[in-house]
């Protein structure tokens, strides 16, 4: 959630890049576009969301990766090498997903909306109305749009950023001679991870994008994603690369940087 906040103008500027019905525009020309247009506080545009989606996603894929960690240490008396470390992180991923799906719908939605006419905006004043009015006007069954490619993005996001993490952080230990204890490692450790994950992810989450800020009467996610393909082509699912790199680069260096801390002081943990 802190990292979120830093974060948080280049995640709506790559959700609007995502959802732009003509490519081309760069990430500082959207930060422009939304500046001018609509005022310096739409840069945080469905803040609320984007808090409650990184305490109920992050929470869960970071925590149950952690615990399954600790049980095998505890089990094998060992630390787990790569092979063991990522189903870890794709169960973890997974579950984080579904429990942050939820607030992920309301997030695009609300980081998106100034972007739509008038006549199309949704108009939610915070996450809760947001989920509330989806409930009710939608279903709850809306609340889970785009689940299946959230999951795989869940898996893909968790398994390329805490085990890249890992595993850099454990190069730059034992063949670099690194401090583990130092921040400059973490920091090192955390770009490299933030670039492996935007890579990998980027076709997921182009796609979940376009499938939850679609409206219920758009169709399910087959018939959205072969629309996009369709008329954009298959490079539509990079879209937004830059920005999610900008802005997912500096999210990891803070998510693990707060994490190291919270671990160092023992903050949270029994």
């Amino acid at each position: 959630m802190v990292a979120c906040l830093v974060t948080h103008p280049l995640d709506l500027a790559k959700v609007r890049l995502q959802t732009a019905a003509k490519p081309g525009q760069s990430l500082i020309s959207m930060v422009y576009h939304i500046i001018s247009q609509e005022g310096p506080l739409k840069l945080y545009s469905g803040l609320t969301a984007s808090l409650l989606r990184q305490g109920t996603y992050s929470t869960a894929r970071f925590g149950v990766y952690e615990f399954l960690k600790e049980s095998y240490v505890e089990k094998t008396g060992k630390s787990p090498n790569t092979t063991v470390l990522l189903p870890m992180s794709m169960l973890a991923g997974a579950l984080g997903g579904f429990v942050g799906n939820p607030s992920d719908v309301v997030n695009i939605r609300m980081q998106n909306d100034s972007s739509l006419p008038l006549e199309m905006r949704r108009n939610y004043r915070n996450a809760v109305d947001g989920i509330i009015r989806i409930s009710k006007e939608e279903g709850v069954k809306s609340l889970f749009r785009g689940l299946v490619p959230n999951l795989f993005r869940g898996v893909l996001m968790t398994a390329s950023q805490v085990v890249t993490y890992d595993f850099a952080k454990e190069i730059l230990v034992d063949f670099c001679s690194l401090d583990p204890s130092k921040k400059s490692t973490h920091f090192s450790a955390s770009l490299l991870a933030g670039l492996v994950a935007t890579t990998i992810c980027s076709p997921a989450d182009v796609v979940k994008t376009r499938i939850m800020n679609a409206g219920s009467n758009k169709g399910g996610a087959v018939s959205i994603l072969m629309s996009a393909v369709r008329n954009e082509g298959v490079a539509f699912m990079f879209r937004g690369w830059l920005p999610s790199f900008i802005r997912l680069g500096p999210h990891t260096i803070v998510t693990f940087l707060a994490l190291e801390q919270l671990r160092k002081y023992r903050v949270g943990m029994f």
